[in-house]
């Protein structure tokens, strides 16, 4: 195991790897803006190194400063979290180029994976299956109209280089294509650097499932079974559950086989997790791989009970895996709710502030994944993720009920704030998502105050 780790991080996932390197006798060196000097990351740390103000460009995704810090300090490893630069393939060779362990897989692996395009037509190759449309980018817009004459309508321009739901545009049909089209490859340089996008066939109701994966170096893969993240807005994930709902037992066990032989197809390394999109039928296909850990892991350790970013530690550090698939327990139900400061009544706009009050819940089988505080700033420059709620129960419906009881106990109060606590009840009491009649378009239908739409579909 390291002897010291550098979080590149911050706010709730900087908090949470600190903790585990805790608890596994790992020091810790926490970088941090000049906004979060005072966070909790920073408070609890061994060492911490400012490296730069508060925009993410010039500080947790400044890889010089972050390399420096790890050097002065001599951590040997670094843990990106999730988001800033945990998929970044150029810091992933910066680091092996410094002798550094990026917790993660390796760069070629994620220069693999990270291209969305060509991980289509690699998991392809590996027998996975996956939505028709293009396995290469494409280089006009002539060569979208033909492929979506051949695939059919709707379909969605996605951007090769994106993730976390980013840059994804949804064409109904051949006379929307030409303006989406050019507006994704304008959104795509401006957020990502890199205009290229690809085409998939849409599935309007389709459910969003992803696989939990463990990897370790001698070529041994596991995994921790499924999560459902179809609560979405904008493709931003607002609700996950796991196991995935009102599945068949034989489909579950077929899309978890199809993720870790999809990992272990590319040498895949450490925690990863694979999305699918699985149909009415339950047919399932295919997205992308996260080479990261996700926001909502803490729903596969509730059910579980194995910690995540201790076993990223243990396979960064050389580790063999420490369980085999038979030996993972798979217990109950886990509910994760993600409260963001945010004004669900004004286009879910965000509302930034200083906390006055903030009183998480509590109870049995509940956790709160957060660093904030009374007092706490929450200022303009990150993401508005304020708190992860997690529980856990025997069975879906007192998960559900749980996970009622402990969003009305939470207290954020501040001047100019708004959480989505309201809309994330509205969701936990929803008729259809109860029944698991959902889909991937819940949140717009409940926005809109429309039903559930039917599958409409043009070839």
């Amino acid at each position: 195991m390291f002897e010291k780790v550098l979080i590149a991080n911050r706010g709730e996932i900087a908090l949470r790897v600190l903790r585990a390197c805790r608890e596994l006798g790992v020091r810790t060196v926490a970088v941090y803006s000049t906004a979060d000097r005072d966070s909790a990351a920073v408070r609890l740390a061994d060492e911490a190194i400012c490296v730069g103000p508060p925009p993410g460009r010039q500080s947790y995704q400044n890889a010089a400063a972050i390399i420096e810090a790890a050097r002065r300090t001599g951590a040997q490893a670094i843990h990106p979290g999730y988001g800033f630069l945990s998929e970044d393939v150029d810091f992933a060779e910066i680091c092996a180029a410094h002798d550094l362990v990026l917790v993660g897989p390796p760069a070629e692996v994620m220069a693999t994976l990270g291209d969305k395009s060509n991980a289509r037509a690699v998991m392809r190759a590996a027998g996975l299956p996956v939505l028709p449309g293009t396995d290469r980018t494409l280089d006009t817009l002539a060569e979208a109209a033909a492929v979506g004459r051949e695939i059919g309508y709707p379909l969605i321009i996605k951007v090769a280089a994106g993730g976390g739901g980013r840059g994804l545009t949804v064409v109904g049909s051949p006379a929307e294509l030409a303006g989406a089209y050019e507006l994704s490859r304008a959104a795509a340089q401006a957020t990502f650097g890199d205009s290229r996008v690809y085409l998939e066939r849409y599935l309007p109701r389709a459910r969003h499932v992803e696989v939990q994966v463990l990897c370790d170096a001698a070529g041994a893969g596991i995994h921790l079974g499924t999560r459902d993240c179809s609560v979405q807005r904008r493709h931003q994930k607002l609700v996950e559950e796991g196991p995935a709902p009102g599945v068949s037992a034989g489909t579950l066990a077929a899309i978890s086989a199809a993720a870790v032989r999809g990992a272990l197809s590319v040498g895949y390394q450490g925690a990863g997790t694979f999305e699918f999109l699985l149909d009415e039928d339950e047919q399932f296909y295919f997205m992308e791989v996260n080479c990261r850990i996700q926001v909502e892991h803490p729903v596969t350790e509730m059910i579980t009970g194995v910690d995540l970013v201790h076993e990223q530690l243990h396979i960064a550090s050389g580790s063999p895996l420490r369980l085999r698939q038979a030996e993972v327990p798979q217990r109950g139900v886990a509910v994760e709710c993600r409260v963001n400061t945010e004004d669900s009544g004004r286009g879910f706009a965000p509302a930034p502030g200083r906390l006055v009050r903030f009183h998480p819940p509590g109870g049995p089988f509940t956790r709160v994944d957060t660093d904030a505080h009374p007092g706490y700033v929450i200022g303009p420059h990150y993401d508005s993720l304020l708190a992860k709620v997690v529980v856990w129960a025997p069975d879906r419906d007192l998960a559900l009920n749980r996970m009622g009881r402990a969003l009305d106990e939470f207290e954020v109060a501040g001047p100019g704030i708004h959480t989505t606590i309201p809309f994330l009840r509205r969701l936990i009491d929803d008729a259809a998502f109860r029944k698991v009649q959902h889909s991937t378009s819940l949140v717009d239908r409940l926005l809109s105050g429309s039903e559930e739409p039917a599958v409409v579909a043009t070839d």
